[in-house]
């Protein structure tokens, strides 16, 4: 009557048939906790409601089978005890096969729904432990994944300050081949100039030499092709002032270079102009040599913005 005892203890409880007959057949009917045990382990299972059916020569609550699961097994196979005396065996089976009062069940009801409560704070105690563990791990991998951020981040840092040195270095050589360039003009312009000076050097004496008249001895003076470089000062627009020697030949936009290597200015961001008498050079301007402009045998430019 150990099993019927169960389930009947299983149905008191309020669970369902089904679930009850499913708890005592797979937990060998070896009492009420193993089959609580079962139940709430399995409570979530998705075949946990279908129809129970008992394998060929088990039925639930009978006894003396033949065939079964292992509890039938031990059932069958009673241990050896000695024989009771007459009337005992009788009277023990009469007491065992009475109904329990309303107060037994009640009693029994209740230390079960207690046994229950333990187990459900047993298994919610472990939840809350396998919860804890997960939480543990999610804020291990979050921590992984912002150190990675952070690597990543400083990688690209230290790319982008590669990048922009390579670009200083790239436009300060950029610069340095310009001025080459300009100083290779320069010595080239020099070396084309400075001879056909030289040649204009004997042409003098003859007009020297005519004491006829002085007004014709000074009329090649007036003449200052002779001078063949030229003392630019250049008033910035901070106030500062740049001093440099050009060819005579040279064109305005060699003092314009000049400028922008020096002075600090863009390209293209400035104008060129005379304080007295007061004249704005053009871009027309630009490609004109200092000789034609005036601006020899000295000068002095001011930069103003466009």
């Amino acid at each position: 009557m150990a099993e019927y005892t169960t389930l009947e203890s299983l149905l008191e409880m309020g669970f369902e048939r089904n679930r009850a007959e499913k708890a005592v057949a797979h937990t060998g009917n070896q009492g009420i906790e193993r089959a609580m045990d079962w139940l709430m382990e399995h409570e979530n299972d998705p075949d946990i409601d279908e129809p129970y059916v008992p394998p060929a020569g088990n039925v639930l609550g009978s006894e003396g089978a033949e065939q079964g699961t292992p509890a039938d097994a031990s059932t069958a196979e009673p241990e050896p005890e000695p024989e009771p005396e007459p009337g005992t065996q009788e009277l023990q089976e009469d007491e065992s096969k009475r109904p329990l009062t309303e107060e037994e069940k009640r009693e029994q009801v209740k230390r079960l729904e207690e046994l229950m409560r333990v187990k459900q704070q047993e298994r919610m105690e472990r939840e809350r432990e396998a919860e804890l563990e997960r939480e543990k791990q999610r804020r291990k991998q979050g921590q992984e994944l912002l150190q990675v951020r952070q690597r990543l981040q400083e990688e690209e840092m230290r790319k982008l300050a590669e990048e922009r040195r390579r670009e200083k270095l790239e436009d300060r050589l950029a610069r340095q081949r310009v001025r080459e360039k300009i100083a290779r003009d320069k010595a080239e312009r020099a070396q084309k100039f400075g001879g056909g000076s030289g040649g204009a050097v004997p042409s003098s004496p003859p007009t020297e030499a005519s004491p006829s008249c002085p007004s014709a001895s000074q009329a090649p003076a007036p003449a200052k092709k002779e001078y063949d470089e030229c003392r630019i000062q250049v008033r910035l627009l901070d106030g500062s002032a740049l001093t440099a020697v050009f060819k005579a030949q040279e064109p305005l936009a060699a003092v314009r270079v000049y400028v922008q290597l020096n002075g600090g200015a863009g390209p293209e961001d400035f104008l060129l102009l005379t304080p007295y008498p007061r004249r704005v050079f053009t871009e027309d301007d630009m490609e004109k040599p200092l000789r034609e402009l005036g601006l020899v045998p000295s000068a002095v430019l001011i930069v103003a913005k466009k």
